[in-house]
């Protein structure tokens, strides 16, 4: 059996002039040496070759299709529109794996992929075809359409997708983990609009009166009686008398200060007959 040394530590107290310290201690064991895992070197090998694959055959179209487009724009703006023909199916593929778990959602990313690189091959192939070289678009092609495939062959090998049960379970923790993301922009947006709201509010109680009174005005307004203040409990009578002797006689004003000082459940006809009285004794 073969074995490798493999370098450990461990914690040990050391002491030095009578002080003692946990320190880590290095030491070396002979442990076996695992086998090789071949399948997941063979995997790894045949990831690495899709992947060269793929950029290789992002060339070969790019090149195709930029001198397709060159033949009615400028050879920049015709290579960089020719780069987005492969991008668009490998950005698709990209998307599938990371759905690898959730056959349900890659669904839509692989069907996407295959329209994207029909798109592909079709233009490598009217590229072929307008140079007068048929054959040759045909079979460029199907360079994408190899790399294409071998990549659908590998993610297949690499998805795991889940049982039924698992999948439902899964499902219900996305949508409470989406729900509460939502959540967050919806408490966000609350916040905004009631800050625009007391902002609002604070602007209106500070704005000043547009039509302020002028000195003219308040020369011009009549004067109001200042209301007595009050000593202490009264009847309705003693506050009769009272707004009589502070120049209240309007019988609504009247009624108004008895209901605040003295009752404020007091009869109207009881303080007119009340007001009466008073005024015939003065």
């Amino acid at each position: 059996m073969k074995t490798r040394t493999v370098r450990r530590s461990r914690l040990v107290p050391h002491t030095v002039d009578g002080r003692t310290e946990m320190v880590l201690d290095h030491y070396d064991v002979e442990a076996p040496t695992p086998p090789r895992d071949w399948d997941r070197i063979v995997l790894t090998a045949v990831t690495t070759i899709a992947g060269l694959i793929g950029a290789a055959c992002i060339v070969w179209s790019t090149a195709s299709i930029g001198d397709l487009l060159a033949r009615v724009v400028t050879p920049p703006a015709a290579y960089a529109a020719a780069v987005v023909f492969d991008l668009a199916w490998i950005s698709c593929m990209a998307l599938e794996w990371l759905a690898r778990y959730d056959q349900a959602r890659a669904r839509l990313p692989r069907r996407a992929g295959f329209a994207a690189l029909a798109v592909a091959m079709g233009a490598v192939g009217v590229h072929g075809w307008l140079s007068g070289w048929l054959v040759i678009g045909v079979v460029g092609a199907l360079v994408s359409g190899l790399a294409k495939g071998l990549w659908t062959v590998v993610l297949a090998h690499h998805a795991k997708p889940l049982d039924d049960l698992t999948q439902q379970w899964v499902d219900a923790q996305r949508a409470r983990a989406g729900g509460e993301l939502a959540m967050v922009s919806v408490r966000r947006e609350l916040a905004r609009a009631r800050a625009a709201v007391d902002a609002e509010e604070e602007t209106l109680r500070r704005t000043p009166d547009p039509t302020p009174d002028t000195p003219e005005d308040e020369a011009d307004a009549p004067e109001t009686p200042e209301l007595p203040t009050v000593s202490g409990p009264m009847t309705i009578a003693d506050a009769v008398r009272t707004a009589l002797s502070s120049g209240i006689s309007n019988p609504d004003a009247v009624l108004r200060y008895v209901r605040k000082v003295a009752d404020a459940n007091a009869k109207e006809e009881s303080v007119r007959r009340t007001l009466r009285g008073a005024r015939s004794a003065s």
